[in-house]
């Protein structure tokens, strides 16, 4: 409670200075390719991510193509319209990360169905590397939400402009917990192993997933997510092969002139943990949390040339309780302190570096450190 209070007390503070309107403020892929301008056809786009990671030691530095992703959006007429990213990870991994169909029953009303993505905390949703600072994803959105976080399930979406609301509603299959006699899920990634994304899903439970964004105050974003249901398991005759999930998630972005704030809590409670880690031979927790909160201000430079200092503190817990006999490993305890420097040298590509300090309840204030470096394109 204490964190929550803290991450909203950064963010009403300066709600009364805000001059931008949130809602047309963030985009993602989805906004941006199906938006109300094309009235009909195809609209293509893409984004990519290069690393450059050398951590502090005698550990070798390595690059990597972290991600390359085609985006296609089809609008049939002014109503229909589909999406879908595909994305190659490490030069050699395919995935399909989104393929939905969207059906715009009114102006404030639209039918999804397909492979979406769940709508839990910032990054999930808005994962291009433009569109985040640092040359990695918080790792709050790695360890506590399985970001990129999707799978197959069809709901609603839309505005309630009256009360400066975006609401999202879908129904999914979960993650899959128990496979081939054998457990998925751990203590050291939490749910990360079971996402199914959309390929040849199992189904034996449905889970709900529900978002509320506020956007009435202008330059002011505030979002509560949640998600509710079991996970998934090839032989429901198991007893112990499932768990039970409920994760609340709050956000917030805030922007004022070059000043941007962003904060974010996430917890999941996980029920039957003890049944599950007693037939499977795993430690997965029964409760897991993160936070962060991050600060940036752009300076404006020649053109649409932007350098901005940012820095950000993690605090995240696979272990953060545990039940039955297990004892919560203090190594999935974490905090970590990130900065560093974003240079958008156009809209859509930046160069970014930063500086990692990564310490756990175990290491104490002896943190592992980490040198970023990248470039970040969006289309």
């Amino acid at each position: 409670m204490k964190n929550i209070k803290l991450i909203l007390a950064m963010f009403i503070g300066f709600i009364g200075f805000a001059q931008e309107n949130s809602e047309n403020t963030y985009q993602n892929s989805g906004n941006k390719l199906l938006n109300d301008n094309l009235s009909k056809g195809i609209t293509i786009g893409g984004y990519a991510q290069i690393d450059y990671n050398e951590p502090d030691g005698s550990k070798a530095g390595k690059l990597d193509v972290h991600r390359l992703v085609l985006l296609f959006g089809y609008k049939f007429n002014e109503k229909v319209s589909f999406l879908t990213e595909v994305e190659y990870e490490h030069v050699q991994e395919v995935y399909v990360e989104q393929a939905y169909i969207q059906y715009k029953l009114n102006k404030n009303v639209n039918v999804l169905a397909g492979l979406m993505l769940v709508p839990m905390g910032i990054i999930n949703e808005y994962h291009e590397p433009t569109t985040f600072y640092g040359v990695e994803r918080p790792n709050v959105d790695n360890s506590i939400v399985p970001t990129t976080w999707r799978e197959l399930g069809a709901g609603i979406s839309g505005r309630i402009d009256n009360a400066s609301l975006k609401y999202q509603a879908y129904v999914f299959n979960g993650f899959k917990s128990y496979a081939g006699e054998a457990g998925v899920l751990r203590g050291s990634d939490g749910l990360r192993k079971g996402r199914q994304k959309g390929a040849e899903s199992v189904v034996s439970s449905p889970n709900f997933s529900t978002k509320l964004d506020y956007y009435g105050i202008m330059g002011l974003r505030i979002g509560l997510s949640g998600y509710f249901g079991k996970t998934q398991t090839d032989d429901t005759s198991v007893e112990g092969s499932t768990i039970g999930i409920s994760m609340i998630g709050l956000d917030a972005r805030y922007k004022y002139n070059n000043l941007e704030l962003r904060g974010q809590y996430i917890n999941a409670d996980l029920s039957d943990t003890n049944e599950y880690n007693t037939l499977t031979g795993k430690d997965l927790g029964s409760k897991m949390n993160g936070l962060y909160a991050e600060i940036a201000y752009g300076f404006d430079l020649k053109g649409e040339e932007k350098l901005t200092p940012f820095l950000r503190y993690e605090k995240y817990n696979t272990h953060a309780e545990t039940e039955g006999s297990l004892v919560a490993n203090k190594a999935f305890d974490k905090n970590e302190l990130v900065f560093g420097l974003n240079y958008k040298v156009a809209d859509g590509a930046a160069f970014k570096v930063d500086y990692q300090l990564v310490n756990n309840a175990v290491s104490g204030s002896n943190a592992a450190k980490q040198f970023n470096a990248g470039v970040a394109i969006w289309f």
